[in-house]
């Protein structure tokens, strides 16, 4: 029974893999108001039913789509941040790979140029709280193994504060990643000393 289970959700895990590869694909080439469901599964070969019963609704896939970039993102800053020496490096190495690899991605790149892919930018930024959330989370958790005298209240103001000031830069991108990493570093850098003295006197 147990591997008929694992059969049935790895059926499912890939029917799901592939209606977001569909879906990606679209939301790059005509955005999110010419986004059809109908389209998405005809690209993905099912029906447009099996579309709607994996995610309800449009608002719901294209949020989906999003979080999946946004997590295949957060998996490639967890490898670069893991080895470096400290947690300024590491927030360094995170601002960087963010800039520079959300140019590169095709989705981001859409949302944040100009034509069809404009209207993702909201999926970004105003209506951005999945990502937010996601990846201040998981920056939080990267802090605190480098700095363990911080608080959590304290990991997750600077990961929050470092996501916010990635995205200003990555919609307004008005100096190079390497420069944008180095002043949100800079900014940074008197309060992780501030909060990592404070906290490793009060315990």
């Amino acid at each position: 029974m147990g591997e008929i289970t694992s059969f049935s959700d790895r059926t499912k895990a890939s029917l799901r893999e592939a209606l977001l590869d569909a879906a990606t694909e679209l939301l790059t080439e005509h955005g999110f108001t010419a986004l059809r469901m109908a389209d998405v599964a005809a690209r993905a070969g099912v029906s447009r039913q099996t579309v709607y019963n994996e995610f309800g609704n449009k608002a719901s896939l294209a949020e989906a789509v999003v979080l999946r970039t946004t997590s295949e993102f957060l998996e490639g800053i967890r490898l670069r941040v893991q080895d470096a020496p400290h947690l300024l490096d590491g927030i360094r190495e995170a601002v960087v790979y963010t800039i520079e690899h959300a140019r590169e991605n095709r989705l981001v790149a859409a949302a944040l140029g100009t034509g069809a892919g404009e209207d993702l930018l909201p999926l970004l930024t105003t209506k951005g709280e999945p990502i937010l959330t996601a990846a201040t989370e998981v920056a939080a958790g990267q802090y605190r193994e480098f700095e363990p005298a911080l608080s959590p209240e304290s990991a997750a103001l600077l990961a929050e504060t470092v996501v916010r000031l990635s995205l200003s830069h990555l919609v307004m991108p008005t100096h190079s990643a390497d420069e944008a990493a180095a002043s949100v570093v800079a900014v940074l850098a008197p309060s992780v000393r501030a909060l990592t003295t404070d906290s490793s006197t009060m315990e």
